[in-house]
């Protein structure tokens, strides 16, 4: 699995991190801890980071999920023969 965070480029360096961190499942006070700052600070740069505007996108395989079949797993793919 990745994610990939669209709109990055307007995100400072700490946002960035702050973004990245939430995304994996990190709370406030586990990213506050990492990157040593305060919670107050973790949530101030969050939100800015919410107001510039990103996208966070994941991509997994289908099957990962297991919930698709094979076929419907390679459906709309154009295949050359």
């Amino acid at each position: 699995m990745k994610i990939e965070i669209r709109g990055v480029e307007k995100l400072s360096f700490r946002e960035r991190q702050v973004v990245a961190m939430k995304e994996m499942g990190k709370t406030a006070e586990e990213i506050a801890k990492r990157l040593k700052l305060s919670t107050s600070t973790v949530a101030t740069l969050y939100n800015r980071a919410k107001n510039k505007g990103y996208e966070v996108v994941i991509i997994m395989p289908g099957d990962m999920l297991g919930i698709f079949d094979v076929d419907e797993n390679m459906e709309g793919i154009d295949h050359e023969d």
